[in-house]
């Protein structure tokens, strides 16, 4: 056990529940929350939907329930449509570490391995919390030049994390775990091109069944190069060409990369998300007028010009990846809570879109820096930092609880809300993921 890839499925395998601090379990239960509302609402999003039509699965009794869609399938499939479900609206959290979605990438493989496993509550947490800090520190050892390559880390790494998370659950050791993780690694997969297209939300879905499937493979002994993560030709090699084990193995900042999650409070692309909060500062500083506004200077980094700098979104998919058109929302006061198609042909935010212009002189990972030159030459200039987590986990818990509320109740009802969020809010040994699965299963549509 000396490859990285062991290292890794030893530190998974020997995870439990009784070794998570309570800011860790809170902060799990936050994620299973966020990702529950945000896959009721992306369930009714043309992918997963034409996800269902597709496959056309034969719904089951004792399988795995697809959030949204009133039916029973199989754990896999269950994995890849919630999973796709999950991603669509691309509000889901983030991690900077990863440079990617977490939980999109694995709660839809733990969910649906739980539900038919009927494991309890400890044992869910547990494993969402072993392949998220499996993912992040997978990806530590290649980004950020694997992001910079083209590769999408929900989708890839993303795989890695949803096998540890489903061996965990499977209580496989520490030699199966690490078979998990290659047969995970050979099937990782997801392009950056495809932001603005179902396929983005596909990479999550793909992430969580190929994880589950990883897993079940080598809990039944299917074979795989056990130093799949970082041997020649591996992994790492074919990601960045370079594989750092150090930094994959070295405690990170808060002593746990979910700590460092970061939740969405706007509908796009979350490298947007400094440039929509530094825009809404000066707006309302400023009692900003779009008439009077020049030009709107936004400073990205490599990464973020690379990724976010979409010039003219013809739909809504697009508008989540084109920083200009936020820009232009956030100057007019416009919601981003939910960006549709109608939202990519909204007149009054093209013209002031034109006044954008977007560089990339700035730095990754940095506040973004906005500038606004106003038609009588005054420079106003914002750079909002996003990507400090929130400490205050009591605060974090009432604002996801009321982006629960906004999102969810008028799919869910107002009685079925409250349900979830207190189901969700139990004590782990009261935390039934069966109930809150059904709860989820329909509509009120």
């Amino acid at each position: 056990m000396t490859g990285l890839t062991s290292q890794l499925a030893e530190r998974s395998a020997e995870l439990s529940f009784d070794r998570l601090p309570d800011n860790v379990v809170a902060m799990a239960r936050l994620c299973v929350l966020d990702w529950l509302g945000v896959t009721i609402v992306g369930s009714r999003e043309p992918a997963p939907r034409t996800l269902l039509r597709t496959l056309a699965p034969d719904a089951v009794t004792n399988g795995a329930s697809v959030i949204g869609h009133g039916i029973r399938v199989s754990p896999l499939q269950a994995a890849l449509v919630n999973g796709t479900s999950s991603h669509v609206l691309d509000f889901d959290d983030v991690n900077a570490r990863l440079i990617g979605h977490p939980s999109v990438a694995i709660l839809g493989a733990v969910l649906a391995l739980a539900e038919s496993l009927q494991s309890n509550g400890p044992e869910f947490l547990c494993a969402f919390v072993a392949g998220y800090e499996t993912a992040c520190r997978v990806a530590a050892a290649v980004d950020p030049l694997s992001y910079v390559r083209g590769f999408h880390h929900t989708g890839t790494i993303g795989t890695v994390g949803a096998a540890a998370a489903c061996s965990r659950l499977l209580s496989l050791d520490a030699e199966r775990t690490a078979m998990a993780l290659a047969l995970a690694a050979t099937q990782a997969a997801g392009l950056g091109c495809m932001v603005g297209t179902m396929s983005k939300s596909f990479h999550a879905g793909k992430a969580c069944e190929n994880g589950l499937l990883a897993a079940l493979l080598a809990q039944n002994d299917f074979t795989a190069n056990e130093s799949a993560i970082e041997c020649a030709k591996g992994f790492a090699a074919t990601a960045s060409g370079e594989c750092d084990a150090a930094a994959a193995l070295a405690e990170p900042p808060m002593g746990w990369h979910i700590l460092s999650n970061l939740f969405k409070f706007d509908a796009s692309y979350y490298m947007t998300h400094s440039t929509l909060a530094g825009i809404s500062e000066l707006r309302t500083q400023h009692a900003l007028n779009t008439d009077e506004v020049a030009e709107i200077r936004l400073h990205l980094g490599e990464v973020e010009f690379a990724t976010c700098a979409l010039p003219r979104p013809a739909t809504g998919l697009e508008v989540k990846f084109s920083v200009a058109h936020l820009s232009a929302m956030a100057a007019l006061g416009r919601s981003t809570m939910v960006i549709d198609d109608a939202a990519a042909a909204d007149s009054a935010v093209i013209a002031p879109r034109e006044k954008v212009t977007v560089t990339d002189d700035g730095i990754s990972g940095a506040p973004t820096l906005v500038e606004i030159i106003m038609n009588d030459g005054r420079l106003l200039a914002a750079a909002r930092d996003v990507n400090t987590p929130e400490p205050d986990l009591a605060l974090q818990r009432r604002r996801l609880e009321e982006k629960f509320r906004t999102i969810t109740t008028p799919h869910l009802g107002a009685d079925r809300v409250e349900a979830v969020i207190t189901a969700v809010a139990l004590p782990a040994a009261d935390l039934d993921v069966s109930a809150v699965s059904r709860l989820t299963r329909h509509l009120c549509l």
